[in-house]
């Protein structure tokens, strides 16, 4: 039963099945540079040179990214320089990011902030058609589109 040559030993890092993973965090006080990839969820506070592959991303607002990134999902309250490459993308009213958003999904609230072109993914694109971005802020009508290829930046 307690023998060394038991044929039964299981190992102590093995994951649970169904049980989902806690997340890795680089704390505010952090620095990383490099690469970051993993398979679960990323909680970047602090700062990041390199680029990042995740399942899920949080970007809090002491966060500074300079990379690009590819994951399922990103929820950005932080700065990111460097282009996002996501199925769901949500922008938070203290995000500053600077770069192209490939995206299914977008979400920005009001207050973000955004240069560069943002780009609807199809998973199976047939003409390569852009996809558009519906604003809606509180006490605000949307101007008649004139020029649906016109790329905007500044704070929404």
């Amino acid at each position: 039963m307690f023998s060394k040559n038991s044929k039964d030993v299981r190992s102590t890092t093995s994951q649970v099945p169904g049980k989902p993973q806690s997340p890795s965090i680089i704390s505010a006080g952090l620095s990383v540079v490099g690469d970051l990839s993993s398979n679960g969820e990323i909680q970047v506070d602090g700062n990041v040179d390199g680029d990042i592959q995740t399942k899920t991303l949080l970007v809090g607002e002491s966060a500074n990214i300079k990379g690009s990134i590819s994951c399922d999902t990103i929820r950005v309250h932080g700065s990111i320089n460097g282009q996002i490459k996501s199925h769901t993308v949500f922008l938070a009213k203290t995000a500053h990011v600077v770069g192209d958003v490939l995206h299914e999904t977008l979400s920005i609230e009001t207050g973000a902030f955004i240069e560069g072109h943002c780009k609807r993914m199809a998973e199976q694109r047939k003409e390569g058609v852009e996809g558009r971005i519906n604003l809606v802020t509180k006490g605000v009508q949307p101007a008649p589109a004139t020029d649906p290829k016109k790329v905007v930046s500044g704070t929404v």
